[in-house]
C-alpha cells in the first residue's frame, strides 16, 4: 500500500512537546500510550492490501447535506457536568444523547478511533497499538467512512490533533485534511490550533464538506499527565468545549443554521492517568447528536456503540455501509417521518 512520508518521531522529541506546551497552554500536555502487540500487527499488515468491499454507487436519499463528526478524546459523560460544560450541555438539552454508549477493546485512541470511523470492531479492521506506524504498515485496510462518502461523489474533511491518526488518512479518500507532520516540533496539536484550522477551512472558497471530522486532544493531554476529573482535566473539558463551540459556530457561518447534523463523542474515557482497560471509567463514552432532524431533549437507552458513529453519519448522508459492518444507524435519535432531501 502507498504510505504516506512522514517522519518517525523521536523519543527526545515526545518528552520536549510534552513539557513545553504545560508552560505555554496552561499544563494540558499528556504522554501517549503505545501498543505492543506484534502479531495482530503482522496480521493487519498482510492484510491490507485486500480490496475495499464496494456498495451500491446511488444515494437513495438522506436526511442532511452535512455532517460534523467531534471526538473529544478521553472525555468521560460524567465530566460534562462536573466541570460545566455549556456547550455540550447545551447541545443534550436541544440534541439527543447518550451518556452510557461503550467504546471497543482496546479502550486506547488509535484503536479505537479508527473503530469510530469504520464501523467494526479491532477484530476487523486489526489496528490495535496506539502509535504513528505508519511507515512501517501503511493505512488502514478497511473502508473509512471518509472512502466511502468520497466514492458517492461527496466532499469529506478531517482535522486530526495527533499523528497517530495518519493510519486513517487514506490516499484519495479526504479532500482536505490537516494534522501534525511529526517530529520534535509538530507531534501534537492543541484546541486552538485545531479550531484554527477548522475555521480557516470553513470560511475559505474550499468546497463545504459534506462529511467533515474533528478531533480535539485536551481532556486526554490532561488526563494521562495531571489524572482524569482533576482540576486541570476540568479545565482541558471545558477549554475542548470551548473549541466544539466554535467549530460549530464557524460551521452555522458556512453552511447555515439548521442546515448539518452534528455528532459529538469520545474514544474512550479514563482514570487515574490511564485508560486501555475494561474499567467501565475507560469504556463508557458520551454520544450527543445535533441538528438537523434530530429529536431535542431525548435521552437514549443503553446500546450505543462507538461503531454506530459511522454507521450513523453514512446513513444520515444516504449512503450505504459495507456488508459486515457491526454499526448501526442510531435512527431513533431523529425525528419519525422526517421529509428526506430529494436526489436530483
Amino acid at each position: 500500500m502507498p504510505v504516506r512520508p512522514f517522519g518517525r518521531r523521536a523519543v527526545l522529541g515526545r518528552r520536549v512537546l510534552l513539557v513545553a506546551p504545560l508552560l505555554l497552554a496552561g499544563a494540558l500536555g499528556a504522554t501517549v500510550g503505545t501498543g505492543t502487540a506484534s502479531d495482530p500487527r503482522a496480521a493487519w499488515a498482510m492484510d491490507a492490501s485486500a480490496p475495499h468491499p464496494r456498495v451500491s454507487a446511488s444515494r437513495k436519499g438522506h436526511l442532511t447535506d452535512h455532517v460534523i463528526i467531534i471526538s473529544i478524546d478521553g472525555l468521560r459523560p460524567d465530566a460534562i457536568e462536573q466541570f460545566g460544560a455549556a456547550t455540550l450541555k447545551r447541545l443534550m438539552r436541544e440534541g439527543t444523547f447518550s451518556l452510557s454508549a461503550q467504546t471497543i477493546l482496546p479502550s486506547r485512541t488509535l484503536p479505537s478511533h479508527t473503530s469510530m470511523l469504520t464501523g467494526v470492531g479491532a477484530d476487523q479492521h486489526g489496528i490495535t497499538w496506539n502509535s504513528d506506524e505508519v511507515e512501517e504498515l501503511g493505512h488502514v485496510g478497511v473502508p473509512t467512512v471518509f472512502g466511502l462518502a468520497k466514492d458517492r461523489g461527496l466532499t469529506t474533511a478531517a482535522f486530526f490533533s495527533k499523528t497517530k491518526f495518519h493510519h486513517l488518512e487514506v490516499p484519495n479518500t479526504i479532500d482536505y485534511a490537516r494534522s501534525p507532520d511529526g517530529g520534535l516540533l509538530d507531534s501534537r496539536w492543541y484546541a486552538d490550533r485545531m479550531v484554527h484550522e477548522v475555521s480557516r477551512y470553513l470560511r475559505g472558497d474550499a468546497p463545504a464538506p459534506n462529511l467533515m471530522f474533528v478531533h480535539i486532544g485536551e481532556p486526554d493531554y490532561a488526563g494521562h499527565l495531571f489524572g482524569w476529573m482533576g482540576r486541570v482535566y476540568g479545565n482541558a473539558v471545558r477549554r475542548a468545549d470551548g473549541a466544539v463551540a466554535r467549530v460549530v459556530a464557524d460551521a452555522e457561518a458556512r453552511l447555515g443554521r439548521g442546515n448539518f447534523t452534528v455528532i459529538v463523542t469520545a474514544d474512550h474515557g479514563g482514570h487515574d492517568k490511564t485508560h486501555g482497560s475494561s474499567d467501565p471509567r475507560d469504556t463508557t463514552i458520551p454520544w450527543i447528536v445535533w441538528g438537523r432532524g434530530v429529536i431535542p431533549g431525548a435521552e437514549l437507552a443503553v446500546g450505543i456503540r462507538t461503531m454506530d458513529t459511522a454507521a450513523t453519519a453514512l446513513w444520515l448522508l444516504g449512503v450505504a455501509a459495507p456488508t459486515g459492518w457491526v454499526g448501526h444507524p442510531v435512527e431513533r435519535a431523529f425525528r419519525p417521518g422526517m421529509t428526506e432531501i430529494a436526489i436530483p
